[in-house]
């Protein structure tokens, strides 16, 4: 489902990405690990279509990524890929329902209906009495679910999630695990994980170890 090839990337004189290969399947859960500065977060937003490679070709399904640019690459990512990261980036002046909306109205797609698939994600994961609460009225594990929420408001073949566990105690890390194993299960949806909580990587289906810009092993 997703694949990237030989993929370089260079800030100023320091090589981040030296030639990385993967692929993804649909309905994996895929952590990366590895030492801080090895490249991990920078391969998750270039696979996202975030950044950039200087050098290499990412494939999603059928459409090289490369090939995109501007609106069309904008367009590509808010339907077929969700991102969750480590500090929500909640818009603080919504409220819950409206943030999880507010990727359904970008695409275009009718107010109402995307409002009721708002709810009915909020729902499932048990936030329906938080609705018309801004961010700052939530706690740290309900922000985060919010951002699945809105992750998953467009159905997107594939979640990246950038340390999604890092701001969480705890209890709140263990109830996102199994949250997105459950989301894998109901929906048979597609996680690509940069972690470094080893729990949540010793449960994906597949570990990419990353060191000095390169896939080690997995």
């Amino acid at each position: 489902m997703l694949t990237g090839k030989n993929i370089y990337k260079r800030y100023g004189t320091v090589e981040v990405l030296k030639g990385v290969d993967l692929t993804i399947n649909r309905g994996e859960i895929v952590s990366i690990v590895g030492p801080s500065g090895s490249g991990k977060s920078t391969l998750l937003h270039i696979l996202g279509t975030l950044d950039k490679a200087d050098s290499g070709d990412v494939w999603m399904n059928e459409t090289s990524i490369n090939t995109l640019k501007g609106n069309k690459l904008a367009a590509f990512r808010n339907k077929h890929i969700g991102f969750v990261f480590q500090f929500h980036h909640l818009l603080p002046e919504f409220s819950a329902l409206e943030n999880v909306c507010i990727p359904g109205w970008l695409a275009g797609k009718k107010k109402q209906a995307v409002k009721e698939e708002a709810l009915r994600l909020l729902e499932m994961l048990n936030l329906s009495s938080r609705i018309e609460n801004k961010p700052n009225q939530l706690s740290g594990g309900e922000q985060q679910r919010v951002a699945v929420a809105r992750a998953l408001i467009n159905k997107p073949d594939i979640v990246f999630a950038d340390e999604p566990t890092g701001n969480l105690d705890t209890a709140n890390a263990k109830e996102l695990h199994k949250l997105f194993f459950d989301l894998r299960k109901q929906f048979s949806q597609t996680f690509l994980i940069v972690t470094h909580n080893e729990e949540l990587a010793t449960l994906s289906d597949k570990i990419l170890h990353m060191k000095d810009g390169k896939i080690i092993s997995q």
